[in-house]
């Protein structure tokens, strides 16, 4: 039972996924920290004059009813920078790593099997056929 724990912890997926999770947290910290200094600040230029920020007041006077729109933006910013850093850091070197030292056979069709097959053995014959004339 303790094998088969130990197998499933430093199997490649689960190694993976744990530094996926470490990195992605530590980098939402960075994000955040860019969106709230430079992003947001930005947005409030859209904002104007309105105390609340970037969005819209369903029901004048009354501040509950005000739509924040700078938050969702932030937030679509954050999603979108973290998702292009992820996948080019992590993703596409993976990618490149397996396309390049992967050991998947290629797929013949029938006939290039029957093709490498017949070269084989006609490749066998001359060569027993040699043996035997020395």
């Amino acid at each position: 039972m303790l094998k088969g724990f130990k197998d499933f912890l430093f199997r490649g997926n689960v190694v993976d996924l744990a530094v996926a999770v470490v990195i992605g947290t530590a980098f939402v910290a960075i994000v955040t920290a860019f969106t709230n200094g430079i992003v947001n600040p930005i947005l409030a230029v859209f904002g104007g004059n309105n105390e609340l920020g970037l969005g819209f007041q369903l029901v004048a006077d009354k501040p509950a009813t005000f739509v924040q729109v700078g938050p969702i933006i932030t937030a679509a910013i954050n999603f979108v920078i973290i998702a292009v850093v992820l996948y080019l850091v992590l993703v596409l070197p993976a990618l490149h790593v397996k396309k390049r030292f992967s050991k998947e056979a290629v797929e013949l069709s029938d006939t290039e099997l029957l093709i490498q097959i017949r070269d084989l053995l006609a490749e066998g014959q001359r060569s027993a056929g040699g043996k035997h004339e020395s």
